[in-house]
């Protein structure tokens, strides 16, 4: 998305498909469904960018997309790794097995952009370029502050510019490395210019989104381990009370280890439904608590609305609640039916009642 929004910025007709749906030129056209369609859809979806004019096709990959081969016969001008943590393995069976097929991606010799301190990562070093905080590399962050938002100064060769950003984070550091550096890359406009254009992207819905001030509520789509870390690492020395599930019929193993991430860092943790789906939401509830079963404030709520509803009522003044899991999600995944429900929509309404 901040590719897609640079890229806009700067001139160019783009078009992009992932997560959140598929849109051209700011109009979204699809809704989302699979982060990466069909082959044939994605086929479709080219064909209909370029009618419209489009210099650029973004695309998220997923793992699941790589492994069933929906992007066959796509020459890519550039490709991106961000990185490679354990997701998935409901499907790909263990973590050896996804890191595989995510590095398989980067064999051939195309123009590629790779996150240089992800160890996991293996990859082509032909036509190969880097981005790192640290370490050396092709974009390498020089400076950074992390006060109202994320400001820095990044090299390439012989350019250095300074960028300011909303976004806050020390993940969105590697967000913002891999967009410019992939900007750069694919339009040869000047450092500085790229980097002007960065200020103008005000996020994603749903991830890491402040839906409320006073109370501060943030709402993030993070559902793993990983993710939760992330989010809440970003937020420190903030005291979070956190509302999060995990979400059924999926990798079972990383419910107790989303468990120990968020007891980590909150002060509160109110355990709850994410998407349950064919599974007791009482059953992936007790899985998830075996992860945190010794910090002193675990509760435990099936129902989401009502979980939300007893954290922010016992909100104290110094504390942020951050609601981990859907996002932006519309419904909630329950038996086979697709029940609506929103996270922002809901904290709205029961501050709204709160008030009343």
């Amino acid at each position: 998305a901040l590719i897609y929004s640079l890229l806009l910025d700067l001139g160019y007709c783009v078009a992009m498909q992932g997560t959140k749906g598929f849109f051209i030129n700011g109009e979204k056209v699809a809704p989302k469904g699979f982060t990466t369609p069909m082959l044939l859809e994605n086929y479709a979806r080219i064909d209909r960018a370029k009618k419209a004019g489009c210099d650029f096709f973004i695309t998220e990959v997923s793992s699941h997309a790589i492994a069933q081969k929906r992007l066959d016969g796509v020459t890519f001008a550039l490709k991106i790794l961000t990185n490679i943590t354990g997701d998935h393995l409901d499907y790909h069976g263990s973590f050896e097995n996804y890191r595989a097929v995510k590095n398989s991606f980067f064999e051939d010799e195309s123009l590629k952009l790779i996150n240089k301190e992800d160890k996991a990562v293996v990859y082509n070093a032909k036509n190969a370029r880097t981005y790192a905080l640290e370490e050396g590399a092709t974009f390498k962050l020089e400076a950074y502050s992390p006060n109202e938002g994320l400001s820095g100064v990044v090299s390439h060769g012989d350019e250095k510019a300074m960028f300011h950003s909303h976004l806050i984070g020390h993940f969105n550091l590697y967000n913002l490395l891999a967009a410019l550096g992939a900007v750069k890359l694919l339009t040869q406009k000047p450092l500085q210019a790229i980097c002007d254009a960065v200020e103008n992207f005000g996020g994603v819905g749903g991830r890491m989104e402040l839906v409320h001030v006073k109370p501060t509520i943030i709402i993030d789509f993070a559902h793993t381990h990983d993710g939760i870390e992330k989010a809440l690492s970003a937020l420190f020395p903030q005291k979070c009370v956190v509302v999060f599930g995990a979400g059924g019929d999926r990798d079972k193993n990383k419910r107790p280890l989303m468990g120990q991430a968020a007891a980590r860092h909150a002060v509160r943790l109110f355990i709850t439904s994410d998407n349950p789906r064919s599974e007791d939401p009482a059953k992936i509830i007790e899985e998830v608590k075996a992860g945190c079963a010794d910090h002193p404030a675990v509760y435990t709520e099936p129902d989401r609305r009502t979980a939300i509803a007893r954290a922010i009522e016992g909100l104290a003044p110094d504390e942020i609640l951050v609601i981990l899991g859907k996002g932006d999600e519309e419904a909630q995944e329950v038996g086979g039916q697709f029940l609506p429900f929103n996270d922002k929509a809901t904290v709205l309404e029961l501050l709204k009642e709160n008030r009343a």
